[in-house]
């Protein structure tokens, strides 16, 4: 009995050095493509402030900073076959319910986390930048340092996105019970404090104008999480009153 418990042990480790070494080869077969796309993406992440000329001080930090967004689309590429191996990982260990789960949980992740970030790029990032790069320009001459303002604008990203998730996450829990809906209004208002810190937090300014813009957006999905939460409850409840 031990033996076979040691086997499946071992079957499941090297099943697991299968899918990593799969996920490492899908991120190398990216990299050269996302090396010629690099460009384009710079010109993109450029957009939000027309006009704008970069510097940089050190010997290094143009390739650097180069390698950094090529790294960054790679991950971008190889991500989807990178959950599905994931996903084909914990498949056998799901039952059927939470595999449908897996299953429409996914495309909704990866769609909130583009919309949070396609609301960064059009919406947060022109006047953040615009305010930052005018604030004190009778004073002194901008001259940005490619490195800073890629790590500023790919933070601002993918922060904006992953807050997008919050209501895919508040279903998510609501539907396997961890979170009901009388707790999330109950910290409605401490709910709103933590989202102008994150709002704090994440924007590159201090000025509250930048502030509320992330700040707005994570209360209305955490209303709208709310509202999923009753959803996912309602329908967890049904099926055990038409039991009883």
């Amino acid at each position: 009995m031990s033996d076979d418990k040691q086997l499946s042990f071992i079957g499941h480790l090297k099943e697991l050095r299968s899918c990593l070494t799969r996920s490492v080869i899908a991120l190398v077969v990216a990299i050269p493509i996302s090396f010629f796309a690099a460009k384009y993406v710079f010109d993109i992440l450029m957009k939000p402030v027309p006009g704008i000329k970069l510097i940089y001080t050190e010997v290094t930090e143009m390739l650097g900073t180069y390698a950094k967004v090529t790294l960054i689309i790679a991950v971008i590429l190889a991500l989807p076959f990178i959950v599905y191996q994931i996903v084909m990982f914990v498949r056998p260990a799901l039952t059927k319910r939470e595999r449908s789960y897996v299953y429409i949980m996914l495309p909704a992740i990866a769609i909130c986390f583009l919309i949070g970030a396609t609301f960064a790029y059009f919406v947060l990032l022109p006047p953040a930048l615009q305010f930052l790069f005018t604030f004190g320009s009778d004073i002194a001459e901008p001259m940005i340092k490619v490195g800073n303002y890629v790590s500023v604008l790919t933070n601002l990203l993918f922060w904006i996105g992953l807050c997008f998730e919050i209501p895919i996450v508040i279903f998510f829990l609501s539907k396997i019970g961890i979170v009901k809906p009388q707790w999330l209004t109950k910290f409605r208002k401490a709910a709103y404090l933590v989202a102008f810190i994150i709002g704090a937090v994440i924007t590159p300014t201090f000025d509250p104008v930048n502030q509320s813009l992330v700040a707005v957006p994570v209360i209305i999905l955490y209303e709208f999480g709310i509202i999923l939460s009753r959803i996912a409850r309602r329908k967890k409840e049904v099926p055990s009153s038409a039991n009883s």
